[in-house]
């Protein structure tokens, strides 16, 4: 990530020496010879941090600091002054400044220095980037609420794109929590039923007499407290689409009524002889294996065959863990938002324990930790400490976790990839540990595609 620092001072000899070190620690380096230049430039293009004198011609360092924490609040800012003006800087500070040097600069207290002050502005950054790319993607594809972008999810995405305009029945599996009714709505807002009813069912929460009645309808007097007659969802879906999630738990009466609606498109409500006919689209989704659910006759061969005509397998979080970064910057923005909450992104170690834990409860136990760690957040930057214990306690950073069966190319780019978190970004200690060069790191960085997460710099 390249990040930008502008060196403020009237002194042209310490101007540029302050520029040639901090170039040197490889960060991109603009000079100004006063406060007025400084704020022009400033206005004028992004900068990550400013080291700027207090006393100059044309406007003063503590002027600068107040126009800049004014519109930038979150523009770090390093004040050099010398001994008799620490005062002075000391003031500056209350106003907004990060920090400040005494002169002559101690060039090693300096690096360190920027480099704790960028470290929140560096977090910003990063979840920023999250942030856009997430939107690429949405403008890529044409149903925003799924999130992903690891090989398995664009298959998923693919296939949805095929299936919409038709009229076949879809299947959607997955555990529990990994976004089937998300990939549902996809499904009939892109289909050419789009303005016609979307009605949704969830199996598993009726007995069996009030789902049938649920599901199809019923006339007046045809059970105890049926007091009126009912419409079912499959006739308010008329022209439209039903989803039935958790399919796997009706019942074989329902099962079998379900099945002449697949098969005639027609129905007659409880308590009724009269058939009507529908034109419904059926979007069904389980977290059940229902091949098992056949073996076991619990389930009709007949109507899972039916059912299936198309399958969407959503894969579990632990096995695209790529996307749990821009899962996490999504929520983050959305929950902060809703909040009234400023959060600027999620320090290193925090984002490693995300990615390291399991997930059992998938995509919707990501979002629960994320509204969670919001909520506790006593600053502007997501810790380790801010995750619920089940992610913390779960969290080892000394090991890195590969599934069986991964490539090479795979493996070598997760090493990388960890290492580089495990060790804050630096790129020099990552090569180091890793026994390779700096300039072979570099490569495979492109290679891999990680420069967008890590940055472009050498340091």
């Amino acid at each position: 990530m390249n990040l930008t620092i502008l060196v403020v001072d009237d002194e042209k000899n310490i101007r540029e020496g302050l520029i040639r070190a901090l170039e040197l620690d490889g960060y991109e380096v603009l000079g100004a010879e006063d406060g007025k230049q400084a704020w022009e430039l400033v206005q004028k293009r992004p900068v990550d941090l400013v080291v700027t004198d207090l006393k100059m011609p044309r406007l003063s360092g503590e002027e600068l600091i107040k126009n800049i924490t004014s519109t930038q609040p979150n523009l770090p800012i390093i004040v050099l002054t010398g001994h008799g003006t620490v005062e002075n800087a000391v003031t500056a500070m209350r106003h907004g400044a990060y920090d400040f040097l005494t002169k002559p600069v101690n060039l090693d207290r300096l690096s360190l220095l920027v480099k704790r002050a960028l470290e929140t502005r560096v977090l910003a950054k990063e979840h920023q980037a999250l942030k856009e790319e997430v939107e690429k993607l949405e403008k890529k594809r044409q149903f925003a609420q799924i999130i992903g972008k690891s090989a398995q999810m664009q298959r998923v995405f693919e296939v949805i794109n095929q299936v919409a305009s038709t009229r076949a029945s879809v299947l959607i599996t997955g555990e529990s929590g990994v976004g089937k009714e998300l990939v549902a709505d996809a499904i009939h807002h892109l289909s050419d039923r789009r303005e016609g009813p979307f009605i949704k069912t969830h199996c598993a929460a009726l007995t069996e007499t009030l789902l049938e009645s649920e599901l199809f309808g019923h006339e007046k007097g045809s059970f105890t407290g049926a007091v009126g007659q009912k419409k079912g969802r499959f006739e308010l879906a008329d022209g439209g689409s039903i989803f039935l999630d958790e399919i796997g738990e009706i019942n074989p009466s329902v099962q079998v009524k379900l099945l002449r609606v697949l098969q005639e498109k027609s129905f007659e409500r409880v308590g009724s002889e009269k058939s009507l006919e529908v034109d419904v689209r059926v979007i069904s989704a389980t977290n059940r294996d229902l091949k098992k659910e056949i073996a076991a006759g619990r389930f009709r061969e007949d109507l899972y065959y039916r059912l299936n005509i198309v399958n969407i397998h959503i894969p579990p979080l632990r096995e695209r863990k790529e996307d749990i970064p821009l899962l996490a910057a999504t929520f983050l923005t959305e929950i902060a938002e809703e909040n009234h909450k400023t959060i600027e992104g999620i320090d290193p170690k925090a984002r490693l324990a995300l990615y390291n834990y399991s997930w059992p409860g998938n995509v919707r136990e990501l979002r629960n930790c994320m509204e969670s760690s919001i909520v506790l957040c006593k600053g502007n930057i997501i810790t380790f400490d801010d995750l619920p214990p089940a992610v913390r306690t779960a969290d080892d950073g000394q090991y890195i976790r590969l599934e069986v069966g991964v490539s090479m190319d795979q493996a070598e780019k997760e090493i990388i990839r960890q290492t580089l978190i495990h060790l804050r970004g630096n790129k020099s200690r990552t090569a180091e540990v890793l026994g390779i060069g700096r300039k072979t790191l570099h490569r495979k960085l492109h290679d891999y595609n990680l420069i967008e997460e890590f940055g472009n710099s050498d340091i």
